[in-house]
């Protein structure tokens, strides 16, 4: 967001990560009114239930949660860097906002902690499965066409962004 010559930026497609953002800049970020399902429901009463329940866990975070999820978690980041602070870490226990589907994972990756989800499942994450991935690069299943105005807007877009240090 600094790297952008804007005072104020219209941040989409969600509400609570432009919350989040908002805390790491002094421009003014406009908030699209969306949200994820999944982190829109994971309640700060949730959490502080888990707390109580497991006193020595660490809680970690999407920074797609609510504000106020956000701000009693111990660490706050993307899913890598969640994989990450849980094998760094010294918590035994860790407290995780997100999909639940990243216990799974973090079982996987750092099998000596106990993790515990306050999060729901996301049935639109689960309708992409790698075999569907996989048929649809091998038959060239699904095109997805951009009219050549937009591909080019698109295209100079990622490369600024690319260019950000």
């Amino acid at each position: 967001m600094n790297s952008l010559p804007n005072k104020e930026i219209l941040f989409v497609p969600d509400k609570n990560l432009a919350h989040y953002v908002s805390r790491y800049t002094k421009k003014k970020i406009i908030p699209w009114p969306g949200f994820c399902r999944v982190h829109e429901n994971i309640s700060q009463e949730e959490v502080l239930k888990a707390k109580e329940k497991h006193p020595f866990a660490e809680v970690i975070a999407h920074p797609e949660c609510r504000p106020e999820v956000i701000d009693i978690a111990d660490y706050v980041s993307s899913t890598s860097g969640m994989l990450q602070y849980a094998m760094e870490s010294k918590a035994e226990e860790i407290i995780v906002c997100t999909e639940t589907g990243m216990i799974n994972r973090l079982k996987r990756e750092n099998p000596n902690k106990r993790y515990f989800s306050v999060g729901r499942t996301c049935i639109q994450m689960k309708m992409n499965t790698l075999k569907k991935t996989y048929l649809s690069l091998k038959e060239e299943k699904y095109r997805i066409t951009v009219p050549e105005d937009i591909r080019i807007r698109a295209e100079r877009a990622l490369n600024r962004m690319l260019k950000v240090k």
